[in-house]
């Protein structure tokens, strides 16, 4: 039995992850959904949310949870199938020991994120084709987007955020993120009412000055009015108004009418005769 308050954070989840769901066509008849498992609140809300979806949702579709065991010291193996075992949900373990693949190759202080994510990405897509998945759910939520779009516009010189639906690069899984229309406030006071497993990773955890968590601080100072408009702008884009040709064809802007003939315009003609 949840409190009062869980339930109602867990109402204003369902309505943002139902129109998420729905405005990108995420989740369609007989689909077999794989939600990615870190352990972390996000991808425990998501598991937890579309559960909930499930029993009411207007087609049917099934649900299988995957973790990836990245063998990093100390990691307790046993919470997540204990957890899942408990919820009754079909789940696999994939274990790969990205861990000291990514401490041999990264320097000491370096970013992690991009190898660790490439190689977690390999295994996700290869657990999907195995258990025959044909959508691939990821945890990441509003203020993930926002602070991506804002970090390649600072930093890499894009207006790019994370799309709540993508194909992947090999044209092989549809990748599809819920939780696009949730605020990571809302979801983090949710697992704290839940009291979710949680399993922090001691990879990006432990890397205190990486850009993201200034991005992160930088968007959590601003008033919840601003951040709500700034997502809202990234739904409302109008590329005439931007400067990127590849996107809008400015060199065909022009004047449609033909010229009028000088002898058919009475200005010229007074013109002419004055």
């Amino acid at each position: 039995m949840i409190s009062q308050s869980a339930r109602k954070l867990q109402k204003r989840l369902r309505h943002s992850v139902g129109d998420a769901i729905w405005d990108f066509g995420m989740i369609e008849e007989g689909d077999l959904v794989m939600v990615c498992l870190s352990g972390g609140k996000d991808s425990h809300t998501l598991l937890d949310i579309l559960m909930s979806l499930q029993a009411h949702a207007p087609v049917d579709f099934s649900l299988a949870a995957v973790n990836m065991d990245q063998k990093q010291p100390g990691f307790p193996a046993e919470v997540l199938p204990e957890y899942l075992e408990k919820l009754g949900v079909p789940y696999k373990i994939i274990e790969q020991d990205t861990y000291s693949v990514v401490k041999r190759l990264i320097p000491e202080g370096s970013q992690t994120c991009s190898l660790c994510s490439r190689m977690r990405r390999g295994a996700l897509y290869k657990a999907a084709e195995e258990l025959g998945a044909t959508k691939v759910a990821l945890g990441h939520h509003r203020d993930d987007i926002l602070e991506t779009f804002f970090l390649n516009l600072f930093y890499g010189g894009k207006l790019k955020a994370m799309p709540p639906k993508l194909l992947s690069d090999d044209g092989r899984h549809v990748v599809i993120r819920p939780l696009a229309y949730c605020s990571e406030k809302d979801i983090a006071a949710y697992a704290r009412h839940m009291d979710f497993p949680i399993i922090p990773c001691n990879l990006c955890g432990s890397q205190e000055n990486m850009k993201r968590k200034a991005m992160k601080e930088w968007l959590g100072s601003m008033e919840k009015e601003k951040v709500e408009s700034m997502f809202t702008a990234l739904r409302n884009v109008s590329p005439s108004h931007l400067v990127d040709s590849n996107i809008f064809d400015f060199s065909s802007i022009g004047l449609k009418r033909e010229r009028e003939k000088a002898e058919d315009n009475p200005f010229l003609r007074q013109k002419a005769a004055s």
